[in-house]
């Protein structure tokens, strides 16, 4: 399924959501919160196609997922459950993406009580 560049975020979204489990952000919101999800460009943003039979843009995005740290056993296995979740949730959805990398935990800056893993994904999108 080829989504354009200007709904990309939002369909990826969708396809991500888990209610009771996390929220989902299709924008990076104000501050980070736990449990969540969050959708957002990675750079390059696109990646236009310049010839003459294919000039369908490969989108860049990045998928950050937040725990509270907890212990640090606690925050590790909660972070691998959501990575692995978001893993299934992309798997069943009708969305062609390409994964190419998972980072490692780290303490997310912004809020030293968090954890993170980012998840790079790669699309083949349109321009309308």
């Amino acid at each position: 399924m080829t989504v354009a560049v200007t709904t990309l975020r939002s369909t990826l979204a969708t396809a991500l959501e888990n209610a009771g489990v996390w929220q989902v952000f299709s924008f990076p919101p104000a501050s980070p919160i736990a449990n969540s999800v969050i959708i957002s460009w990675d750079s390059p943003m696109l990646e236009p196609s310049n010839n003459q039979y294919n000039i369908a843009p490969k989108a860049n995005l990045t998928i950050t997922c937040i725990v509270p740290m907890l212990d640090n056993q606690g925050g590790l296995i909660q972070l691998e459950d959501m990575v692995t979740g978001v893993f299934t949730k992309l798997a069943a959805s009708t969305l062609k993406l390409n994964v190419s990398s998972v980072s490692a935990p780290a303490v997310l800056a912004e809020a030293q009580e968090m954890l993170t893993a980012t998840i790079n994904v790669s699309a083949i999108t349109s321009w309308s």
